[in-house]
Formats: structure tokens, sequence, C-alpha cells
């Protein structure tokens, strides 16, 4: 298989999915031909072409997650990515939320009403300290806590991967 085969079948697709995640949209064309030159460059190393549409479409996937790395701020994130092949898209943000949701409906209270609160509702940990009446430190452990346990738990019933920073980069609800 070429570059070029890969690009007739694969662009429209690619620009697609791509353009769904980038807010900026004068950048999907330029993310799209980062994809393909990275897949140019590596195509000749894949040793499974059987493979090739999920190999691209992490491509994909990794480059959105460079341009939002690169382009935004350390406490900023954009509104909306969704991280999933072509196929999963509409289903894998509400596969997502579900399967957190009801995990943190399985923590301890006080890490449960911490984390919906900081996490799902967007109050500071300072804020949270205040709300529950209890330290600073003390709030900013819950959530620490809360956080790991809830890592825990989701580790157990889904299959989750991250890049070295700690960002997800491939979620799926393991099938029992």
């Amino acid at each position: 298989m070429n570059v070029e085969d890969l690009w007739n079948r694969y662009h429209e697709p690619l620009k697609k999915f791509i353009a769904s995640r980038v807010r900026d949209q004068s950048m999907v064309d330029d993310i799209l031909q980062i994809v393909f030159m990275k897949i140019q460059i590596h195509l000749p190393g894949l040793k499974d072409e059987q493979s090739i549409r999920g190999w691209i479409y992490r491509i994909a996937r990794n480059s959105i997650i460079d341009f939002y790395r690169t382009e935004r701020s350390i406490d900023q994130l954009p509104d909306h990515i969704e991280f999933s092949d072509e196929a999963d898209e509409e289903n894998f943000t509400k596969e997502a939320a579900a399967c957190i949701r009801s995990s943190i409906k399985k923590l301890p209270e006080k890490y449960r009403v911490a984390l919906e609160l900081t996490e799902i509702q967007g109050l500071s940990q300072k804020d949270l300290c205040e709300k529950m009446d209890i330290s600073y430190s003390g709030a900013k452990s819950r959530v620490q806590r809360g956080r790991e346990k809830l890592k825990q738990l989701m580790m157990r019933c889904c299959h989750i991967e991250s890049d070295r920073y700690g960002n997800i980069i491939d979620f799926r609800i393991m099938k029992e």
C-alpha cells in the first residue's frame, strides 16, 4: 500500500474526524497534512497492513493531542475533544461519561462528593474546602485520593491508554 492510495481512501474521513475535534477550523488541513507526513515517514515500518485503519486514526488522534498541547496554556483545556476511532465516534463520549459517572457513584461518600463538586460541577478546590468546611489541604487530599480511587475502579472495567503526560488517547469499556 502506498501513501497515494491511503490519501485517496482516508483523506476525506480523516478531515471530518479532525474537524469534529478541532475548534480552529483553519488548522484542520494543517493537521491533516501532518498526519499524512507521519504516515509517509512511518509506512515502511508498518508490519501489519490489516490494522492500517486503526494505525492511521491513532496517528490522527496523537496529532490532535499534539496540536492542543502546543496551542493551549497549562490550565486551559478545549471545550470538546473526543478520542475514538471513526466507527466509535458517536458513542465514545456518552460511553466514557456514563462509565465515569457510574464509577464515581461507587466511591466512598467523601470522595464521591469531592469529585462531583470539583470535576463535574467545576468547583475549585478552594471553594470545595469552604463548602465542606474542611482545610484546603484536606480538600486537595480528598480530590487527589478520590481521583486515585476512581482510576482504580475504572482500570478494572475499562481499557484506558494514556500518553506520557497522562492524556487519555484511547478508552474502551472491556466486555466480559
